[in-house]
């Protein structure tokens, strides 16, 4: 474990590809949140990047033509974070663990967002996990501890038992590893994985609630907040709506959801989102507007936060 899944691919290619050239397509070549690009990171880890194929279309005869003595890996990096359709071609992971280990050298995945099941179970749609990756063939993979696993933020290096010992012995692991509250919150959240427990995980049990429960959730706090609300001035409805899990996840993908869409006399919607931004209660709503209405999302909300939302959105509507 280490502070970042950027920090855990910089450790995991300074540790086994330091000084030597490591194969990627160039269509993965991604940039990450804060602008961090992969080249940049392969170029701190002290790695010499060779790029092969083209944006959109790459084969397993462009990684065989790159192998040379001076290969240290060959990296994958998961599209978490944007897509690319239309005239497409990538290798798998399994054609490409069998080209890196004909020539001697590991194969590396970065995933990124890191979703440790299946998540087309609660409506999204599948992501490639670490233990099918690893089952390909591949011999380390990076992931976020955050995201879509739900932990604390972290980044996880995981693979072959001589790998992993490898790169825990690389002097810049300590200089990265985390501190003894996130070890103790990111076992918390594999404990729940491993029961299966996944109320206990925050963005899991928001992935999962249904529609149905939304608009339970939501006609329930409709009928406590309004008599807490300003007479003949608001206007207080539920309809359907969508919820983004994540830009830097599951990109362009949406869940169906409730949403409670508010309208004011008094003030316009812009003006009520921005004065639960700075609400006075020292509580701060992060809420959104469409359509000159106030939109909130209960599945980002949890039911015991609910009467603290209804005093707060009372208190911004008069």
């Amino acid at each position: 474990m280490v502070n970042n899944n950027a920090a855990a691919v910089v450790l995991a290619l300074a540790a086994l590809a330091a000084r030597r050239e490591v194969i990627l397509s160039r269509g993965q070549l991604i940039e990450i949140g804060g602008s961090f690009r992969l080249p940049e990171i392969m170029k701190t880890a002290g790695c010499k990047l060779v790029e092969v194929g083209t944006t959109n279309r790459t084969h397993a005869r462009d990684y065989q033509a790159a192998l040379g003595p001076r290969t240290g890996l060959i990296a994958s990096a998961h599209w978490s974070n944007f897509a690319i359709t239309g005239f497409t071609a990538n290798v798998d992971d399994a054609t490409l663990a069998m080209i890196a280990h004909q020539h001697g050298v590991p194969y590396l995945v970065d995933l990124g967002s890191g979703a440790l099941i299946d998540l087309t179970q609660f409506g999204l749609p599948r992501e490639p996990l670490p233990q099918d990756v690893l089952r390909a063939g591949a011999d380390v993979v990076t992931f976020s501890g955050d995201k879509l696993l739900g932990g604390p933020q972290a980044g996880i290096v995981a693979g072959k038992k001589e790998i992993i010992a490898r790169v825990r012995r690389y002097p810049l692991f300590r200089a990265l590893r985390v501190d003894k509250l996130t070890i103790a919150a990111l076992e918390t959240t594999l404990g729940a994985y491993l029961r299966a427990a996944w109320d206990e995980i925050p963005a899991i049990r928001m992935i999962r609630a249904t529609p149905q429960e939304l608009k339970r959730r939501a006609e329930n706090f409709i009928r406590e907040l309004r008599p807490e609300l300003p007479r003949d001035e608001v206007e207080i409805a539920i309809a359907d709506g969508t919820s983004l899990a994540g830009g830097g996840s599951t990109p362009s993908q949406t869940l169906p959801t409730k949403i409670i869409r508010i309208a004011s006399a008094r003030y316009s919607a812009t003006k009520l989102e921005q004065r639960l931004r700075r609400a006075p209660a020292g509580v701060s709503v992060i809420a959104r507007v469409e359509d000159d209405r106030l939109i909130l999302d209960l599945r980002t909300v949890f039911p015991g936060q609910e009467p603290l939302l209804i005093k707060t959105l009372s208190a911004a509507l008069h």
